[in-house]
């Protein structure tokens, strides 16, 4: 018959695999509570891989790789693109859709007629809207630490960009394409405030933005121009207004701040570098 000791020897190791499927349960449990989630829109994309885990996400929008909009393209090639459409989100069979307020109407509601729970995203107009949808994402992904932590990095990028505040709050203009004008109400104005410069589309009557005429601007006469890139070249009809003669005779390179369209295009995580690289830009053109 078995001593004592021989029948605890044996016990032991069914009793340690006992205790590490205990302690690996609750684990597995809240792994499978983490929703699956799918992006129909840019900014919901850039939310949602900066805050969810990588198998939550089953596909961003057909614009998440846009080298030219998209603030992580390079990590969006790691998920599926999607169509942007209906069809193969449902294929997915997600917890959640995620969408911008704007996004397709038609798409937004076939989704949610068929069933499928669609969390929408208002725009971000401030700085105090980017740290809302961060939060409201990271709730949604069931990450509310990351969301802070992201946080917690804006409002460092928002302290040193204070450092760059000029005493004289300098008049810009946010100018893109054709002459589209930044209006007083929107992300820019936000942007620009927090580095202590006055956005000057509200003086052209504009709320969130509007065209404006080549003599509208120069009558206006900002003190600088916010514009996307710096390039010479003009492709097209459309960037050819940026470079005017007009234009370049008032606001040459040493006038123009430079902001990638990828860094505005959205809020989110994309703040806090587009805030350094405002501050670094005001250092460049400063007198």
């Amino acid at each position: 018959m078995p001593s004592y000791r021989a029948k605890r020897e044996r016990l032991w190791p069914l009793a340690a695999a006992t205790l590490a499927l205990l302690a690996w349960a609750p684990l597995q449990a809240s792994a499978a509570e983490q929703p699956r989630i799918a992006s129909i829109n840019l900014c919901t994309d850039q939310l949602l891989v900066t805050l969810a885990d990588p198998e939550q996400i089953l596909g961003l929008s057909p614009y998440a790789r846009d080298p030219f909009r998209s603030w992580d393209k390079d990590k969006a090639t790691a998920f599926r693109l999607l169509s942007g459409e209906a069809e193969d989100v449902l294929a997915l069979k997600p917890d959640v859709v995620v969408a911008g307020r704007f996004t397709k109407r038609a798409t937004r509601e076939l989704l949610k007629d068929k069933g499928l729970k669609v969390t929408e995203f208002d725009p971000a107009r401030s700085l105090d809207d980017v740290k809302k949808q961060l939060r409201q994402m990271g709730a949604l992904v069931k990450h509310p630490e990351r969301a802070e932590a992201e946080i917690a990095k804006l409002d460092s990028a928002i302290a040193q960009a204070h450092a760059a505040v000029q005493r004289k709050p300098l008049r810009v203009l946010a100018v893109s394409r054709r002459g589209w004008v930044s209006g007083g109400e929107n992300l820019t104005t936000s942007l620009l405030s927090a580095v202590g410069l006055r956005n000057a589309g509200g003086e052209l009557g504009l709320k969130a933005g509007g065209f404006a005429s080549l003599e509208a601007i120069v009558t206006l006469r900002p003190d600088l121009l916010l514009v996307t890139d710096s390039t010479d070249f003009a492709e097209d009809e459309g960037r050819a207004f940026l470079l005017h003669p007009a234009l370049e005779k008032f606001y040459p390179a040493s006038k123009r701040l430079v902001l990638p369209e990828r860094l505005t295009a959205c809020g989110g995580p994309t703040m806090v570098e587009a805030l350094d690289r405002l501050a670094a830009e005001i250092s460049r053109v400063a007198p």
